[in-house]
């Protein structure tokens, strides 16, 4: 294993949610990590983001751990869910709070 690839497993494996996205919760520095942000933030669940801009060897990284092409990148509980577009959909159908609930993910202060 790489050492990227042990850094990433590491966050990922000590926090219930991780946000792999551009920028941070406070100023996101694309669309998509906005709206990513906005639909944890909704849920209540306290939350890791990775700023992928501050590390360019974890923003490839990354991509290669989940196979999937694009960020932000949402894991819970070290499980890859998906981008901004699969956290909407989750979202919308009630999906995502029922899975954070089901898997006890701690609330947000």
């Amino acid at each position: 294993m790489s050492d990227t690839n042990a850094k990433i497993s590491g966050i990922v494996g000590e926090n219930d949610v991780v946000l792999f996205m551009k920028g941070t919760p406070l100023f996101p520095q694309c669309g998509f990590s906005s709206r990513a942000v906005s639909i944890l933030d909704h849920c209540g669940v306290k939350y890791e983001s990775v700023d992928v801009l501050q590390d360019m060897e974890i923003r490839q990284g990354i991509k290669t751990y989940s196979d999937w092409p694009t960020i932000p990148q949402l894991f819970v509980k070290g499980e890859f869910l998906g981008g901004s577009d699969i956290m909407m959909e989750m979202f919308e159908a009630g999906e995502l709070q029922e899975l954070l609930d089901e898997k006890d993910v701690a609330r947000a202060e």
